[in-house]
């Protein structure tokens, strides 16, 4: 009896089309012939779904997907592989060159994959596309703004359900542990793509009182003890305590697509200072709001930002107190960290179709973190909120 397979390719064609011609643009514009993918998030970008293998990309002509696993895929494009070296034989079977300036994701690949790639396609020269593909993934087509779209509110819906999980006497432990469970039940996938060296990451973020101001290793606008040094970040289990402030950095993804979102409750009121400090955060998302155009330069909406904090007399706590970020905003999408920054050594400019995960935030001795994130679409209007729940300092009781 013959099993049923499934469409290798889960993307509406026309999707497809679109990223296609997107990527093959950018390697015409830097001189390349063809772009190998293999990494799982550029993967999932291409064909909806993750697999094990390759994709080989040509400058013209219909890209091929090289498959090891999973078996019972179709699609006249597809050709299952036991090694990459099998590659070249079928891309000239099937009329193509194999020989010219390649494209690998050298930034992303392990040495010893890239150097294998190297004596595949023997008498090319290899060059890395992680920027081409960083940068076409950062721009999103509307398939892919319904789907942050769809994860922003059940994002939002969780978010709203937060105050009715508190009990006194928990810990911020047991607090993120119900937030997630919440979050799971809502159809959140569970799982949060993250790029970079040393970067790890896990369903989110929740900091209580004096917590939010241990550094941590990782490159995230907010630190954390954590509960174990082997993941040094994030919630310590210790008791939540009365007039300090609980942050809540707990990511959305609900359709493999992210939404990056974070408001803030406290046990009781807080300091003046900590309340003027959120207060300004707040201020920064209206301001990027109206000023977060195409066209604008990242690093000059960061400079607005460090200038509403300087006038404030915030500075010390900005980005944290002990340790300070070097942004405030990244994009989002099938991973976490994903272009442009906002930074103030960014080159980035932005784009129609950026989605922006803005997080200006402040640390206060005593209290804790304070100030919101929001999801952001780049649009010719300013930067739309995909994330909208409320914004003020939320009492627990």
């Amino acid at each position: 009896m013959n099993e049923k397979k499934e469409n290798l390719i889960l993307l509406p064609e026309d999707e497809l089309r679109i990223r296609l011609e997107a990527v093959k643009a950018s390697m015409a514009r830097e001189g390349m012939d063809a772009i190998v993918v293999c990494d799982n998030a550029n993967m999932l970008y291409f064909t909806g779904r993750v697999v094990a293998g390759y994709i080989y990309i040509p400058r013209t002509g219909e890209p091929h997907w090289f498959v090891r696993r999973p078996v019972g895929l179709e699609d006249a494009r597809l050709r299952y592989i036991r090694k990459p070296e099998e590659i070249p034989a079928m891309l000239l079977a099937d009329g193509y060159p194999v020989a010219g300036v390649i494209g690998v994701e050298s930034d992303i690949l392990p040495w010893n994959l890239v150097e294998r790639l190297r004596k595949v396609f023997v008498g090319s020269e290899l060059t890395d596309s992680t920027n081409i593909l960083r940068e076409v993934r950062s721009v999103k087509t509307r398939f892919e703004l319904s789907l942050i779209e769809q994860s922003g509110r059940k994002h939002v819906e969780v978010y709203h359900k937060i105050p009715g999980m508190y009990a006194p006497g928990m810990t911020d432990h047991e607090l993120q542990i119900q937030i997630e469970y919440q979050s799971r039940l809502e159809g959140n996938l569970g799982v949060f793509r993250i790029s970079g060296q040393s970067m790890e990451i896990f369903m989110g973020n929740v900091l209580s009182g004096e917590n939010a101001d241990v550094p941590a290793p990782y490159d995230f606008a907010m630190g954390g003890r954590g509960l174990d040094p082997s993941i040094p970040g994030g919630a310590s289990g210790e008791e939540i305590l009365n007039h300090t402030a609980v942050m809540a950095d707990v990511n959305g993804n609900f359709t493999g697509y992210m939404t990056d979102m974070t408001r803030v409750f406290s046990v009781g009121s807080v300091s003046d200072k900590a309340m003027e400090a959120h207060r300004c955060s707040i201020d920064i998302c209206r301001m990027f709001e109206r000023e977060a155009l195409p066209g604008v330069e990242a690093k000059a909406l960061y400079a607005k930002a460090e200038e509403m904090v300087a006038e404030r007399c915030l500075s010390e706590y900005f980005m944290g107190h002990r340790q300070h970020a070097g942004f405030i905003g990244h994009g989002v999408g099938i991973e976490v960290n994903e272009w442009p920054v906002v930074a103030p050594h960014s080159r980035h400019i932005l784009v129609e179709g950026n989605v922006i995960a803005l997080e200006p935030k402040f640390v206060i001795p005593r209290v804790g973190a304070v100030g919101i994130e929001n999801t952001y679409v780049i649009t010719p209007q300013g930067a739309r909120c995909v994330t909208n729940a409320p914004e003020d300092i939320i009492s627990l009781v």
